[in-house]
């Protein structure tokens, strides 16, 4: 980019608008009012450096501002905090952020808020989920050394030799640089992901303070939370952003299942629900619960599969090969989800600018045959396992998935259900899963990027089954720092055909999302990343 202003990026989506449900705006609007929404609990703490699954995505988007957000309509990326964003090399970029901005206790939002949170977030000892976010930042590697755990297990981690990244620097209150290790015309788009949100002084003093009581700088500030059971924000009337909530409580429940939310949905017990589960699906049994309550789009998720390749026998490719070829995708989606699902034939979303059809080829084709010869090379003869969390509406489909196994191969497999979320997230976090696992994804910015670099690359933050191809990795590095776009997506869809031979993930499919809404919701609309559009809600006053 040439002196480039982040207003509205050309890696723009093609994504379709929001649909059913959409009502329009009317008057009369309830501004003092509250809602409730679904969720799960959230798997850590919420700073948003260690916040990187949906259950706490929720609570951080709606409490943090960062530099740039993601528009409802297209997911295109504008400027939010920041005033502007310069550079002339797509290595070198020069931020100013916008004045009178502050956090939720009052101190102000400087630009080494942004440089501190950056920082802390990277720094190896802090164990951050998103702190590869920031590998591409000069200077990573001295506060992130390489992790040395191999196959003798885990080993300390040596120590950093500096808590800061050389390549950002405060110029004054609301500027400062950021240096690149190497050219990435991706990085501005990347930077309203949760993880690059700012940080107030407080939680630097202070950190076991903040985490029992979060302050940010978004559109609602922190009430109160009880674990498992709901997290209240309330709205901060003090906030500069032009997307101030029309309503001023928002109440996170959490459920244990997706089938007990929806029926408090259907009672107009909960205000909105991102995703309803397969039984109101099946028969389009939510047609006639919810009627004009029904809100629905496109969204940016994909369902996978994921191996855990320190667990054998997952690390054996034919058996890898073989599980995948031995689901019938369109079976399922036909069954199970009622066509709201189509079969995925790759890794990137065919969504995303750049997509190309057929990326997997014969590995995400349903074909008994082929399935049954590899298995047989595998050598493998033993059960197969799949894991889920069951309170996001996935037993329905593992439960096909691994009869559609068991059927084509032969073989005994069967699911293995986790109640909670939060402890699922932990166990895959820890490696230690005992079976392959449902996995899934959701686009943390709007780039073809995003579906490869977190969850493939070596060490990456997603890579939760230690996947590690050094010829892939060495692409992705080539596609980062391609000069134009045209040349980084070619590059990209050549990273991602590499794939296909290892089947580290098994794709499984995409979704035309079906959310609901309570009838006290005049205006309720799904973002293109699966989640309640804040800014768009309006209360029946």
């Amino acid at each position: 980019m040439s002196r480039a202003r982040l207003v509205l990026l050309a890696l723009a989506t093609i994504l379709v608008a929001a649909g059913c449900g959409a009502a329009q705006t009317q008057t009369g609007t309830n501004t003092d009012a509250g809602i409730t929404i679904f969720n799960t609990d959230p798997e850590n703490p919420l700073v948003p450096g260690n916040t990187t699954e949906a259950g706490g995505s929720r609570v951080i988007d709606a409490l943090f501002t960062g530099l740039v957000e993601y528009r409802a309509e297209d997911a295109q990326p504008v400027n939010a905090m920041a005033e502007k964003i310069d550079t002339n090399d797509s290595k070198l970029f020069t931020v100013t952020i916008k004045e009178g901005w502050t956090f939720h206790d009052g101190s102000p939002v400087t630009a080494k808020s942004f440089v501190d949170a950056w920082n802390w977030t990277a720094y190896g000892p802090n164990a951050t989920q998103g702190a590869s976010f920031f590998s591409q930042i000069e200077g990573y590697e001295a506060v992130h050394p390489k992790d040395p755990d191999g196959p003798e297990g885990p080993q300390e981690a040596p120590k950093p030799a500096t808590d800061k990244l050389s390549g950002l620097k405060v110029v004054d209150e609301h500027t400062f640089t950021i240096t690149l290790s190497e050219a990435f015309s991706v990085f501005p788009v990347t930077i309203g992901y949760e993880v690059f949100a700012p940080l107030p002084e407080a939680f630097f003093k202070d950190q076991k303070a903040f985490e029992a009581h979060p302050i940010g700088n978004g559109p609602f500030k922190f009430a109160s939370r009880n674990v498992g059971t709901d997290i209240k924000l309330t709205r901060y009337d003090d906030y500069k952003g032009p997307d101030k909530p029309k309503f001023k409580d928002l109440t996170l429940k959490v459920y244990q299942s997706r089938e007990s939310a929806y029926a408090d949905l259907v009672a107009n017990n909960l205000d909105f629900m991102e995703e309803l589960p397969p039984n109101a699906l099946a028969g389009q049994k939510y047609e006639t619960d919810l009627g004009d309550r029904v809100v629905q789009r496109e969204t940016l998720n994909m369902q996978t599969i994921a191996f855990p390749f320190y667990l054998k026998p997952y690390d054996n490719v034919d058996l890898r090969r073989a599980i995948s070829m031995a689901i019938n995708r369109e079976e399922i989606t036909q069954r199970i989800f009622e066509g709201t699902r189509k079969p995925a034939d790759g890794w990137v979303h065919p969504l995303m600018k750049g997509y190309q059809k057929n990326q997997c080829g014969e590995y995400c084709t349903y074909n008994p045959q082929k399935a049954k010869e590899s298995f047989a090379k595998s050598g493998y003869t033993g059960e197969i396992l799949l894991l889920s969390n069951t309170d996001g509406g996935h037993q329905e489909w593992a439960e096909a998935v691994a009869n559609s196994i068991k059927n084509t191969l032969g073989v005994e497999a069967r699911f293995v259900p986790s109640t909670s979320f939060g402890e699922f997230r932990q166990k895959v976090n820890a490696h230690e899963m005992t079976g392959m696992y449902r996995a899934g994804w959701i686009a943390d910015y709007p780039s073809i990027e995003n579906w490869l670099t977190p969850l493939y690359r070596t060490g990456s933050s997603s890579n939760d089954g230690l996947y590690s191809n050094p010829a892939f990795d060495a692409k992705l590095a080539e596609a980062d720092k391609a000069p134009s776009e045209e040349q980084a997506i070619k590059l990209y869809l050549e990273a991602e055909k590499m794939l296909a031979p290892d089947m580290p993930v098994i794709p499984l499919w995409t979704q035309n999302t079906i959310a609901g809404k309570s009838n006290r919701l005049k205006v309720a609309n799904l973002h293109p990343f699966r989640k309640l559009d804040l800014d768009s809600v309006e209360v029946v006053g």
